[in-house]
């Protein structure tokens, strides 16, 4: 367990320093998405750079089809 909190703790003092409380947000919002691309046994580097490169174009009705959660279902899309 101790393991599994520890970027947690480490990063704690550096999220200080995010700059402003809509940066510490956005963070907070990008931490969120990788633990949760992790836990659905995804790359959380290999899902956000895809993510990153489809976002331009993607239509914003479909943003939902992003996110980690639903990616296993939608890994052709």
């Amino acid at each position: 367990m101790e393991n599994a909190i520890r970027p947690i703790a480490i990063g704690k003092k550096n999220w200080l320093f995010a700059g402003s409380e809509r940066a510490g947000k956005r963070a907070a919002v990008i931490q969120s998405q990788t633990g949760t691309a992790k836990l659905n046994g995804l790359d959380p580097a290999a899902w956000l750079k895809d993510t990153l490169e489809k976002l331009p174009t993607w239509p914003n009705s479909r943003l939902d089809e992003l996110l980690p959660l639903r990616r296993d279902q939608n890994k052709d899309a």
